[in-house]
């Protein structure tokens, strides 16, 4: 805010070259010349008030403006730091610095104003001769009174700060009617929609107490019902009653038949036992003359076959499939028996059939178990794991795999017990599963390891037993 002390006079050459460089005629009086009527006024007006910030924030901006245009040597000493602010900055920062001036500087007030004079020279005179148009801008007559404090300078600025007062009450009235009018229309729907919360919770009251009736409804039927099955409980606890005497009788006489019959098993079991020791007594001569036969014929088919000059082993009918070996594998066998498909034990027991022939499907086992591992780490794994199930069980061991998945053909050291085989270009390890199936004689166990649908459905078409590979993964991880 602009404060209004008494202005102390300066040097009266320096304020006439100012006026006179300004444009504006000094009225100054000389040192010792009574005060001019000008002087007399401006002593004599006073404002009792701060300016209006509006016109207070115009004065400060118009100087600021001065004092970027003027020379640097030119700008009042209290000013000069600011000069070379930008403008904004300046006007901003220079503001206490550039009111105190103005009220002190009469010399720099009347040039602030020279730039106002030039850019509406008609609403400055009319200033000065108390003529203010009825329409001018309050807040611009304000300044140039301000600057240039005519008579009644005071009085001007005074009905600019009534009119900018009564401006802004008249926004606040308008703001206000504008507030009461939303506040009406919020009253407004809030009635409305309380009036409809009130008849939505009529009617859940409503849904409620129809509700209650009928839960009281049920309850009393409930209630009804409960007493009944007591009722039928209490008679049918006398009956059982009743039946659990009669039973436990009947369970006294059952134990008193139940120790006379195991009386008479113990003594046909003595009898049955005797009467075996004299059957064994009787065999004895029987089984020495049996087997003295045995001996004699095995001898004798040994005698035979030495003389033939017959191979010690025989070719198996998987040998006469053809495919790709990447080594001789010899075959061995153990009897056993089947199960169903989901046993966990089924291939425990199949591989106990007699002269059972185990057919793997290679890759169909190593990828559900161990799919991660490059394929030749892939078919060492499995063929080491079937050599050691192929010594522990003697069973004949057929390990299949697809030949397009090799870019060249590959070596396999197979271990003992275990055949390796790879389908032919053009030929998949299926179809070769399948040749290998069929080529076996009707009757002989053949176990065919994949979780594939086709190869099992087809391996159980040619009268083989499928297992699927998770059964065979989990033998391997138990041996």
């Amino acid at each position: 805010m602009l404060v209004n002390p008494g202005s102390p006079g300066e040097d009266t050459a320096h304020r006439r070259h100012i006026a006179g460089r300004s444009g504006i005629i000094d009225s100054s009086p000389e040192p010792g010349d009574a005060p001019g009527p000008a002087a007399r006024t401006e002593q004599a007006e006073r404002l009792t008030r701060p300016l209006p910030e509006a016109v207070r924030q115009a004065v400060v901006e118009a100087a600021s403006e001065l004092i970027g245009a003027l020379p640097p040597d030119e700008v009042p000493m209290p000013l000069r730091r600011f000069a070379r602010f930008e403008r904004r900055k300046r006007a901003k920062l220079a503001g206490q610095p550039i009111a105190a001036l103005l009220e002190k500087d009469e010399d720099f007030r009347l040039r602030v104003a020279v730039p106002l004079r030039d850019a509406q020279p008609d609403l400055v005179e009319a200033v000065e001769n108390d003529h203010v148009p009825p329409a001018a801008d309050p807040v611009r007559v304000a300044v140039i009174a301000y600057l240039l404090r005519p008579a009644k300078w005071t009085a001007l600025v005074e009905a600019a700060r009534e009119e900018l007062e009564r401006s802004a009450s008249v926004s606040e009235g308008e703001a206000a009617e504008r507030r009461i009018a939303a506040l009406r229309e919020e009253v407004a729907a809030a009635r409305a929609s309380r009036s409809a919360e009130i008849e939505k919770l009529r009617s859940e009251l409503r849904e409620t107490k129809a509700e209650v009736s009928e839960l009281r409804r049920k309850l009393h039927e409930a209630r009804l019902k409960s007493k009944a099955a007591q009722e039928r409980a209490e008679t049918l606890a006398g009956d059982s009653g009743r039946e659990l005497a009669s039973a436990r009788e009947a369970t006294a006489a059952a134990d008193k038949e139940l120790r006379k019959l195991r009386a008479r098993v113990g003594q046909a079991e003595a009898a049955a036992e005797a009467a075996r020791r004299a059957a064994r007594e009787g065999r004895n001569v029987d089984d020495v003359r049996l087997r003295m036969l045995l001996d004699t014929l095995v001898d004798a088919a040994q005698g035979v076959r030495r003389e033939l000059a017959l191979p010690s082993t025989i070719a198996r009918p998987a040998d006469a499939v053809a495919g790709v070996e990447p080594s001789t594998a010899l075959h061995r066998a153990l009897p056993g028996r089947a199960l169903s498909d989901d046993d966990p034990q089924l291939l425990d027991r199949l591989l106990t059939l007699p002269q059972v022939h185990l057919v793997v499907d290679g890759y169909n086992v190593t990828k559900t178990g161990y799919g991660e591992l490059p394929l030749a780490d892939q078919r060492n794994r499995l063929v080491s794991g079937l050599g050691g199930l192929a010594a522990q069980t003697r069973a004949e061991v057929t390990c299949v795999f697809d030949g397009a998945e090799l870019d060249a053909p590959v070596a396999i050291a197979a271990p003992r017990g275990v055949r390796v085989m790879f389908s032919h270009p053009g030929q998949t390890a299926d179809e070769l599963i399948g040749e290998l199936v069929r080529a076996e004689p009707s009757g002989r166990a053949v176990v065919v390891v994949s979780s594939d649908r086709e190869v099992a459905d087809a391996a159980r078409r040619s009268g083989a037993r499928p297992a699927p590979s998770t059964l065979l993964l989990r033998r391997l991880g138990r041996s």
